[in-house]
């Protein structure tokens, strides 16, 4: 009987602490997140490496207990490119609570604007295109549109020709996501950026670029401005190479220079055009693992907490991904600290707050992420870089676009 009073009187005794111990003790909140992109298909090339970026970070958040006992879980789908099943996976995540969206491409983005409105949900997309932001009201751009990008490489052109005005041509993926800077750059144009655009030239399935960069020199152009990924544009460099078309010397006569946006580049053109590579410039907001940095080591450190081989470590769509799971930590963080519940309203609220002296600077960009009600944009510098002995190395420092603002 006394044995039986005592395991009670325990039982009793254990029943009391539990209630009255504090809720986070016992077990840590989980806020869910989704993500929809291109594992498989087109443009996997890219989303791939920033599938991996997302995952590894948010596996960080929770393995170094960076929320405390609270957790992210992000749950990550293949699309393979195809905006119904980036519309399906957007309305499943919404049926299981997110309380933030990240999305891919620039065909999905468009497509479920509407969806976002209405959901007022807060959307990071892997897409830079301008367009995202008409008419939007929860949609973020990670770092400055492509058509930002390419104005600034159209600059860079303009600045740096020597005799007469450039003539380039636009190398652009056949898609809203490839033709999204083109009006912008004429636009430019057109306020005053002494550069004459003699072809767009959508790419197609044809491997063979010969005929195409044969009739732009027969033109007379000596720049080729691309937006696209890095696959085609990789062909089309070693088929300039074996024609003899590329320029070693930035606008050298009778040859072209080729340059590019944010997904045309990177290590992983490097790995597929080879030396065909060498002296293309290209732009990003990102940094280049090339490069010492505290963000190219904590990148790498990531990588390898993480089991990624040396591809992935070090393409700079890992460190995309990485950066908007850094963002969206970020909100949550301040939210937390605040004492804020965390849903869609909060951490909505806490992405227009992040500038000025809260402004967020992750590590794995050239400058701080800004967020305002009137800016959706978050980094707006950008770094142009050029492949020397088979390497990205920065050239200049980081700079912002002067004609973004004059065609606004």
């Amino acid at each position: 009987m006394k044995m039986n009073n005592k395991i009670k009187w325990m039982f009793l005794l254990g029943a009391v602490f539990m209630v009255t111990l504090p809720v986070h003790a016992l077990a840590g909140k989980v806020y869910k997140l989704g993500l929809s992109l291109a594992i498989t298909g087109p443009t996997s090339d890219a989303g791939n490496p920033y599938s991996k970026g997302v995952e590894d970070y948010f596996n960080f958040v929770n393995d170094t207990k960076m929320l405390g006992d609270d957790k992210i879980e992000c749950m990550i789908r293949d699309d393979q490119y195809n905006n119904d099943i980036t519309k399906r996976n957007f309305e499943d995540f919404v049926s299981q609570g997110i309380v933030f969206y990240l999305n891919y491409s620039t065909g999905s983005t468009l497509a479920l604007k509407k969806d976002f409105e209405e959901e007022k949900i807060p959307v990071l997309p892997a897409s830079f295109h301008a367009g995202n932001l008409t008419d939007s009201n929860y949609i973020f751009l990670p770092i400055a549109s492509y058509s930002a990008q390419a104005i600034g490489l159209a600059e860079y052109i303009v600045k740096t020709h020597q005799g007469g005005t450039p003539k380039v041509a636009l190398f652009i993926h056949p898609s809203a996501f490839g033709r999204g800077p083109v009006e912008d750059l004429q636009k430019a144009v057109k306020a005053g950026l002494k550069m004459e655009i003699v072809e767009v030239v959508e790419h197609g399935k044809d491997l063979d670029n010969s005929a195409m960069l044969k009739r732009l020199l027969s033109k007379g152009v000596q720049y080729v401005i691309s937006q696209t990924v890095q696959s085609p544009v990789a062909t089309m460099l070693k088929d300039a190479a074996s024609l003899g078309l590329t320029a070693k010397t930035f606008g050298e006569v009778g040859k072209l220079t080729f340059l590019g946006c944010h997904y045309t580049g990177g290590n992983d053109l490097v790995a597929l055009a080879g030396p065909a590579a060498e002296n293309f410039y290209w732009t990003t907001s990102y940094i280049v693992t090339n490069e010492p940095s505290a963000g190219a080591t904590a990148q790498l450190d990531l990588a390898k907490k993480y089991n990624r081989d040396e591809k992935a470590a070090n393409s700079h769509n890992y460190a995309n991904g990485m950066m908007v799971a850094q963002v969206a930590t970020e909100v949550i963080k301040r939210a937390k600290a605040k004492g804020k519940e965390i849903n869609k309203a909060n951490l909505y609220e806490e992405l227009l707050a992040m500038n000025g002296d809260k402004a967020f600077s992750p590590g794995t960009t050239v400058g701080p992420v800004t967020f305002s009600k009137t800016d959706h944009a978050g980094v707006d510098s950008l770094q142009l870089y050029v492949v020397k002995d088979g390497l990205f190395r920065s050239t200049g420092t980081p700079f912002i676009p002067v004609y973004t603002d004059k065609i606004k």
